[in-house]
Parts: C-alpha cells; sequence; structure tokens
C-alpha cells in the first residue's frame, strides 16, 4: 500500500488562532497516527492578502505546540516549493489544459450582477446564490464585444449529474446536479481560484488523505470534478465539525478567541493547549496537559464528534488559565 501522505495548508491573512491549531493537531495526529508523512503548504494564492510576516509567525506558532513536518517551506523535500506563490506554473498548466479540453468558459458577468440574482438557489455558504450560466453559451461575437469592456474570469462547466463522495469522518455525502453552480477558477485579476490550486498541489505532492474543517465540506465535490477532468488521482477526505461559539456560528475574534500567539505571550503552556483542544475534539475524557506526541498511539478518526462543537466563554477562560 502507498504510505500515508497528509497536509495542513494554512493561509498567512491572520494569525493562527485555536480554531486553525486544532485542525492542524488533528491533520497531524491522522498522519502520525498511520506512520505516514506530514507536509506543511502555505496557502498564499491571495496574495494582496497575505503576508510573509504571517507564514512566518504560523509556522513558529505550529512547532511551539508540538507539531513537526516532513516537507514544507522551511524544511524543502522533493515536491518543493511548498508556497503556492511560487507554484503558479502548474497552475497555468491545468488551466491550459481545461481549455484545451472545453471545459472553461469566460465569463463577463460584474459583481453587482452576480448579487442582482436573488432568485437563484444558494451555493456555497459565502457564495450566496448559485451562478445561472448567464455566460456559458455565449456566441464568439458576444464573447468578442463583452470583452471590449471586460476582463472575463474563466469558470468550469460543471457537469449535469448529481454528485456523492465518502467522507471517511463524515460519512456518505450527495449532492445534487449542477450543485453550487459553474464556478470561477481564474479571477478576473488573473488570481488562480482556491479550487483549483489546492487540486494541482495536493495532486502534485501526492497527497493521500486530506483532513480538514466541516467549513469546506461542500468545496469537495468542485475539487474532486477537477481531479476527474485532469485526469489526477483523488486523495481520500474526512471532514470534521468546527469549534462554535454559544451563537452557533464558526468560533471567532468576536467570541473572543484566542490566537496562540496571544496564548503564548500570556505565558499558557503549549501543552495546556494541546490538552485542551484534545478535549474538545473528544480525544481526552477532561481537559489536562499533554503534548501531541503522547495523542498519537490513541488517536481515531471515530473519537472526533459529528456535530460542531460549542465552546462556552467558560470553556475559553479556562484555557487561559496558567
Amino acid at each position: 500500500m502507498t504510505p500515508m501522505r497528509g497536509r495542513f495548508a494554512p493561509t498567512p491573512s491572520g494569525l493562527m488562532h485555536i480554531g486553525n491549531a486544532r485542525t492542524a493537531l488533528l491533520a497531524w495526529l491522522h498522519v502520525r497516527q498511520a506512520g505516514g508523512q506530514f507536509v506543511l503548504r502555505m496557502e498564499d494564492i491571495d496574495m494582496p492578502r497575505c503576508k510573509p510576516e504571517l507564514a512566518e509567525q504560523a509556522l513558529a506558532d505550529l512547532r511551539w505546540i508540538g507539531l513537526d513536518w516532513d516537507e514544507g517551506p522551511d524544511v524543502g523535500g522533493s515536491y518543493a516549493p511548498y508556497v503556492q506563490s511560487e507554484r503558479l506554473r502548474d497552475y497555468e498548466e491545468a488551466l491550459r489544459r481545461l481549455e484545451r479540453d472545453g471545459r472553461l468558459y469566460p465569463c463577463y458577468c460584474s459583481r453587482a450582477e452576480l448579487l442582482a440574482i436573488a432568485s437563484a438557489p444558494h451555493g456555497l455558504g459565502s457564495e450566496g446564490p448559485a451562478y445561472p450560466g448567464t455566460c456559458r453559451n455565449l456566441t464568439a461575437e458576444e464573447r468578442a464585444r463583452r470583452g471590449e469592456t471586460k476582463t472575463p474570469s474563466l469558470r468550469f462547466r460543471v457537469p449535469d449529474e448529481p454528485f456523492r463522495f465518502d467522507d471517511l469522518a463524515a460519512g456518505e455525502q450527495r449532492f445534487p446536479a449542477g450543485c453550487g453552480g459553474d464556478f470561477v477558477v481564474k479571477r478576473a485579476d488573473g488570481i488562480v481560484s482556491y479550487q483549483l490550486a489546492v487540486v494541482a498541489d495536493d495532486a502534485a505532492m501526492g497527497i493521500t488523505d486530506v483532513l480538514r474543517g466541516y467549513d469546506l465540506l461542500d468545496s469537495t465535490p468542485r475539487q474532486l470534478m477537477l481531479y476527474e477532468a485532469l485526469g489526477l488521482p483523488a486523495p481520500r477526505f474526512a471532514h470534521v465539525p468546527l469549534l462554535n461559539g454559544t451563537d452557533g456560528k464558526r468560533l471567532a475574534k468576536r467570541h473572543g478567541a484566542i490566537s496562540l500567539a496571544g496564548l503564548r505571550q500570556s505565558g499558557v503552556s503549549p501543552e495546556r493547549i494541546v490538552g485542551w483542544l484534545a478535549a474538545m475534539s473528544g480525544l481526552l475524557d477532561r481537559a489536562e496537559s499533554v503534548s501531541a506526541k503522547e495523542l498519537i498511539s490513541a488517536f481515531r478518526l471515530d473519537r472526533i464528534p459529528k456535530e460542531p462543537v460549542v465552546v462556552t466563554d467558560e470553556q475559553l477562560a479556562a484555557l487561559t488559565l496558567h
């Protein structure tokens, strides 16, 4: 059997908070428990939002809580570079292949036009209404005319058929035909989409298993469609529920969510953080100081809760006690 290769791929657009750290810890444990190889990749494809100093901080934060990686931006490896902004040629090659095979088309719709489509069914969480295919069947003349006033984005033609896959943590997943609508793989400003970049990267790096947050579950059909269109092997996926505040929304600054850098500065030990995250993830009966390595032997995916984990103000406060 092929050895497991997993990864964690943070976006350096902000400080790493405890929700990010939990996903990193679970992904690391999943790989280490199987004796596999763990890859750290920096997803800075949206370069205007990402900062090099935050990438360095993320590496330092992860090492501080006891995680290590076999390949990454700071240690190298056989599949370098491990920074998306240095892999643009790979993405352009993938785009050329998709265009050659007729899987893409230019879209001239403005953001205002897309927001006006209020009656369409909703697609992926933050995207709003699903794209209705306005530019899908434009003639060459119509494209030329619209291209005179607007640089187009590129959209992937979603097959009109239902989609299903088996998730190692969330179970069988079914999506209706055309789920989310045709999606952008290259923005009008030239930035390649996360969906395309992550597929190209994971395939190039031989990633066999991806453990990530439940918020990315509905992106998975799009990525599996791209794997198929590009003739690439897809990894196994495991999507784990998020840490939520008492309002039912993902834990964030409004709940007082804390960054690893802030916790370190206030004197909280990394073992306390790891133990707290493990307890919140069903790996320990109660929060107690423990190293990441001590959790490896007992890690099992089926111990992780199936529903979002609600974090109370008291539980957050308990994390900062030392």
